[in-house]
Formats: structure tokens, C-alpha cells, sequence
């Protein structure tokens, strides 16, 4: 990236490569879901289960089963078995994470979400290995149907507001694509939208996966976590960058 030039900016259609991780996801759509937040009605998604929030083309799934992933386990720290949650399917909202509290207060069961760093905290309904469930697109086929935007192999830091989901998220690697092929690499770019938004405007969904490891701070405690998605085509996207 030494070599790169500074990257355009403005609307332009952007590709996220599976090889970035799902953080964009994880942050614009994931802490919306934590039943906490919206039963404090602070997520863009309170009263909306049933709803269509997203694409047809987005499934989103959390799931601790997943063997051998960073935010993998059996149990969760309230003792509750883990299970795979569908959060989102085929753009339609149909449930969120909780924990023992939370889902007493809902009157359902809990979905073995009930995190917490150490016995020192509380547990909080908290994200696991949280990912965009593949798609029928060929990446490859993405790229070449793009003629002209901003790939995005990995992302960087950023920051992202859990009530409206506007975020704004580093490029840590870019390239630019140019009549369907991926060219020059650029440096200095961030993504700038809204989380909402972006999952009902993406139109091309990958048959590959890729998942990044972290860990997710929420009310000063730290819990292991994954995010995976495919690759994903947003045709419109304000891209911030230092080229005129």
C-alpha cells in the first residue's frame, strides 16, 4: 500500500470482499439485535420483527455451534445451551438475542446469548459468530458485472451509532475496479452510510464465506467473538477519500 494512490471519493458502487470479515455487519446491523438495546428502545430495529429490514438477498445467522471459531461454546454463562439463531431471513426480521433477563421480559425462551467476560460481570445478551449466510453469485462474477467502484479486501477500525446505524469504517486495503476487473490499490479510503440502508440496497450476494476473529466490547467487558459474510456488491455507497 505503500505505492498506492489516494483514493476518490463520492458515490461509487462498492464490493466487499469476503476476505474483509463481517465487521461492517457486525456493527451496523449485530448490537441492533442484542434484546438490551432494543428493549431500551435505543436500536433501529425495536418493534420490527416480521418486518422486511433488508434485502430478499440477506440472511443473517448467529451461531456458537460453529466448531472450532473464536466465539464458539456449548454453553452460554447463564447455562443455557447455545443455538443457531436466525436473526434475519431472506430480508424479513424474525428474531433477537437474548439472555435469561431479557427473554423473561419478552416472554420467550432465551437463545443462549447470555455473555459475560469474567464473574465479575453480569451477563448481557451479547453477538457469538454472527454472518451473512452465503448466497448463488459467483465473487468472481461480481467483480466482472462492476464496471466501475471500490473493492475492498480488508477492513479497519470505525465507528457506528447503534440507534440510527450510521457508521463510518476504515479501508484498511482497497482497490479500485475498473470495467469489471480489480486495478490500481488505493489508501486513505472509508466506507460513510447507514447500516439499515446498506442491507436493503445490496444486490449481489457471493457463494463464498469468510469470517474475522475479534473481541466485542459492550458495557466495559469483553466477549470472544466471529464475523463472516461473502462477498457483497452495494451499488451506491459514499466512499470518503482524499482525491479530488
Amino acid at each position: 500500500m505503500l505505492e498506492a494512490q489516494k483514493a476518490p471519493r463520492g458515490e461509487m458502487t462498492v464490493v466487499l470482499s469476503s476476505s474483509a470479515g463481517g465487521t461492517m455487519i457486525h456493527e451496523a446491523i449485530g448490537h441492533g439485535l442484542e434484546a438490551d438495546i432494543v428493549q431500551k428502545k435505543a436500536s433501529k430495529y425495536c418493534g420490527k420483527i416480521g418486518k422486511e429490514i433488508a434485502s430478499p438477498l440477506i440472511t443473517v445467522i448467529d451461531d456458537p455451534t460453529l466448531p472450532n471459531k473464536r466465539g464458539s461454546y456449548r454453553f452460554d454463562d447463564e447455562g443455557n445451551p447455545s443455538q443457531k439463531t436466525v436473526l434475519v431471513e431472506n430480508g424479513v426480521l424474525k428474531s433477537y438475542l437474548y439472555d435469561y433477563l431479557t427473554a423473561k421480559r419478552d416472554r420467550i425462551n432465551p437463545t443462549g446469548n447470555g455473555r459475560r467476560e469474567s464473574y465479575h460481570y453480569r451477563p448481557l445478551p451479547r453477538m457469538s459468530n454472527t454472518y451473512i449466510a452465503p448466497g448463488e453469485s459467483d465473487p468472481e462474477g461480481i467483480i466482472k458485472s462492476t464496471k466501475k467502484g471500490l473493492f475492498v479486501k480488508k477492513m479497519g477500525g470505525g465507528q457506528v451509532d447503534s440507534v440510527n446505524g450510521d457508521f463510518v469504517f476504515e479501508v484498511e486495503e482497497g482497490y479500485l475496479i475498473e470495467d469489471g476487473k480489480i486495478t490500481k490499490p488505493v489508501r486513505g479510503a472509508t466506507l460513510i452510510g447507514n447500516g439499515p440502508k446498506v442491507l436493503r440496497e445490496i444486490n449481489m450476494v457471493g457463494n463464498d464465506l469468510g469470517f474475522e476473529i475479534g473481541t466485542c466490547g459492550k458495557e466495559g467487558q469483553g466477549v470472544p467473538i466471529s464475523d463472516g459474510q461473502p462477498t457483497l456488491r452495494i451499488p451506491r455507497m459514499i466512499v470518503g477519500g482524499t482525491k479530488r
